[in-house]
């Protein structure tokens, strides 16, 4: 716990020059609602143009591996890279299992490489409100690029799009069969796709099969094929990211309408505590007169 008074504008000011002790320090505030965090965001100089790059796609696609190697490229043209690692939280008790940072181990010692864990804390698309107010932190910092790696259950690939600029979804060869399930809702996410592990049998055909899809939805979105455990196929997608391209005021608008939602609907439900139903629940079952319309009136 974080009991000394903080100056914010000390730690304001080592945030914006790149301070990583500073940084944590921020990064763990904001995650955890410890005061000041409200006033340190309200005070930081976000810098909306650090492009924003979200990862998705399901379990066993090798997102990790391939951040890895997006990271290795980017450092290589000296650029200070943040990632951001959205663990699964247990349903249980909430924990993270801050398995990225583990799998990330490699850039570890690399001062141009800064590598957090957040959990989803029960978010069902693993994008949490804590997840954005920590990208504006790390806005606030002297990156080049910001990743955030995603869960890829539920509807993470959907939620990442109200948060990065760029949002990529990988796949392997095996998700052919699933092709029409790809089809609901991610074609209108993704701004490129990514075939990990292509040097497996049936590689050709699924990148056929996806961008057909692609061309029926009327769209011009990358393919790119990658074995990203061996390095093949990583810089495309490096270039790709780090292309200068305006945002489009649309697509600003959009997606700080979807952050400002997201959070606003985190800070209305802060005071509900889902223990405390549970508790109300019982109570009302044991004395026989639960109605769920009339036990709601107690919190709309």
């Amino acid at each position: 716990m974080i009991s000394r008074r903080i100056d914010i504008d000390w730690l304001r000011e080592h945030v914006e020059c790149g301070d990583f002790i500073a940084l944590a320090r921020a990064l763990t505030l904001v995650e955890n609602d410890i005061h000041p965090a409200g006033d340190l965001l309200k005070k930081l100089n976000i810098n909306r143009k650090v492009p924003v790059v979200g990862v998705t796609g399901p379990p066993g696609a090798g997102k990790s591996t391939l951040v890895n190697a997006i990271v290795a490229e980017c450092t290589k043209a000296e650029k200070k890279v943040a990632i951001l690692a959205v663990d699964p939280t247990s349903p249980f008790n909430y924990g993270s299992l801050l398995g990225d940072r583990i799998r990330m181990s490699k850039h570890f010692n690399n001062p141009n490489v800064y590598i957090r864990s957040v959990a989803t804390r029960g978010s069902l698309g693993g994008i949490s409100a804590k997840t954005i107010e920590m990208v504006d932190v790390l806005r606030a910092s002297n990156f080049d690029l910001i990743i955030v790696e995603t869960v890829g259950v539920g509807q993470s690939e959907v939620e990442i799009a109200g948060l990065a600029d760029k949002t990529i979804l990988v796949l392997v060869p095996e998700a052919g069969d699933e092709i029409q399930h790809i089809k609901s809702g991610l074609m209108e996410v993704a701004q490129a796709f990514v075939v990990n592990k292509s040097d497996r049998e049936g590689a050709d055909v699924f990148v056929n099969s996806l961008q057909k899809m692609i061309r029926d939805q009327h769209q011009e979105l990358p393919v790119f094929k990658t074995v990203a455990d061996k390095n093949i196929g990583v810089i495309p997608i490096c270039n790709w990211i780090l292309e200068q391209g305006e945002t489009s005021l649309i697509k600003k608008e959009h997606l700080l309408a979807e952050q400002a939602y997201k959070l606003i609907q985190h800070k209305r439900m802060r005071n509900v505590n889902k223990e405390e139903i549970l508790l109300h629940v019982k109570m009302s079952l044991e004395e026989g007169s639960f109605n769920l319309y009339q036990f709601l009136e107690k919190y709309v």
